[in-house]
């Protein structure tokens, strides 16, 4: 298979956030359409924690990409309208500079001597490539989870660099939920001995670590009301069982092993350290005097389309409404949705026919500027609409 990725090198050195620089640093990327003579009709996709950027299949990558229903010639990101970019985060191991790259000053992985990483180092070099397309200002900034917090620290850290914003699944800051489950991942991954301080290779990769930091975050991906209705409390027939006692006997444990053995060395295992642990750190209130609110409304769009689950336990939909409020009370036009998808947290990946059709409508309303088509007025963020 073709590989769709192009490369943009950051500014060298490139100095972060927390302190330390990296040198020669690069994000990979992929784009689907065609930019507008004015460079006016750009929108800017960042992905969650583990996603690449083949977000959708292309003329050189046939593959389905991760939101293949959502990104393509007359979905509800339409690409024969729209300028479509995806980036895989800086930190990541799909191509971007990150904890498995080779430090050019060693010659070796960085792993653990990878600088500290926020998101805020990742919002930093989007926009380098942004203004490296030439794209004075985004049309539409799309953030999902991860990415969604991303997103928050672009628009925050470059003011005006995008007429609308779609949010989805996502929140200000980690709440206490989220960041024990992500602590519990990090230290099943170091507690294995395969990890090796960051000095890992295939043959002693931390296998053990991984799958069980990967069934940790499937379990809250989606909501317990799933779970139930996919799995009740059916076993498994008695010859697919091992003999060790306390072998799995249930259906959802199988589910879970056989998810989190797909995952291993697919991602590398200090690049889930360290994005996780930039999830954690992030907080929208540091830059409004310790107010969440506060941060929201330096945020300068005029239009935004904020989406969430009712089952989502990781980015509870408070979360999600007190973006939209804050992003109101900055002067934005903001629709706030708020689904009843059974399934949780990833319901943006799965349940893609109510989340394609709310980002259809939103973008439908949008000039390819990004501003409001003036006959169409968007629901206010205090009219939540429950679908």
């Amino acid at each position: 298979m073709a590989d769709a990725r192009r490369y943009h090198r950051l500014p060298s050195p490139f100095r972060m956030k927390r302190g330390g620089e990296l040198i020669g640093a690069h994000l990979a990327y992929e784009t689907w359409g065609t930019l507008s003579p004015h460079a006016d009709n750009a929108v800017l996709i960042l992905p969650g924690l583990s996603p690449s950027a083949h977000a959708a299949s292309g003329p050189h990558d046939s593959s389905d990409g991760w939101w293949e229903a959502i990104i393509g010639p007359g979905k509800a990101i339409d690409t024969e309208r729209w300028f479509v970019i995806c980036v895989n985060s800086l930190g990541s191991c799909k191509g971007s500079t990150g904890p498995a790259s080779h430090d050019p000053t060693s010659g070796r992985p960085y792993a653990i001597e990878f600088p500290e990483l926020t998101l805020e180092d990742a919002a930093n070099a989007n926009q380098c490539l942004i203004d490296a397309l030439g794209i004075a200002r985004l049309a539409c900034l799309v953030g999902c989870s991860m990415g969604g917090m991303t997103t928050l620290a672009q628009m925050l850290l470059h003011p005006n660099c995008t007429r609308a914003h779609i949010s989805i699944s996502t929140a200000p800051q980690a709440q206490p939920f989220a960041i024990a489950i992500r602590s519990l991942q990090r230290e099943a991954i170091r507690l294995d001995p395969n990890w090796n301080n960051g000095a890992y290779d295939d043959t002693h990769y931390p296998e053990a670590g991984m799958r069980i930091a990967r069934k940790l975050g499937v379990i809250t991906y989606r909501s317990a009301l799933e779970w139930s209705g996919r799995f009740s409390r059916i076993r498994l027939d008695s010859g697919a069982r091992d003999e060790d006692p306390f072998a799995f006997e249930f259906a959802v444990e199988s589910y879970l092993e056989a998810h989190a053995r797909r995952f291993v060395r697919t991602y590398d295992p200090n690049s889930y350290l360290y994005l996780s642990r930039a999830s954690d750190w992030f907080d929208i209130a540091e830059y409004g005097g310790g107010s969440v609110a506060a941060g929201l409304k330096k945020i300068c769009i005029e239009n935004a389309l904020v989406i969430g689950v009712d089952t989502d336990i990781l980015f509870p939909i408070e979360q999600q409404k007190a973006i939209a409020d804050g992003l109101a009370e900055a002067g934005a036009k903001v629709d706030f949705v708020a689904l009843d998808s059974p399934q949780g947290h990833d319901a943006f990946l799965v349940d893609t026919d109510r989340f394609g059709a709310e980002i259809r409508r939103f973008l439908d309303t949008l000039d390819t500027t990004g501003s409001v088509a003036s006959s169409v007025a968007p629901a206010p963020a205090e009219q939540a609409r429950h679908d």
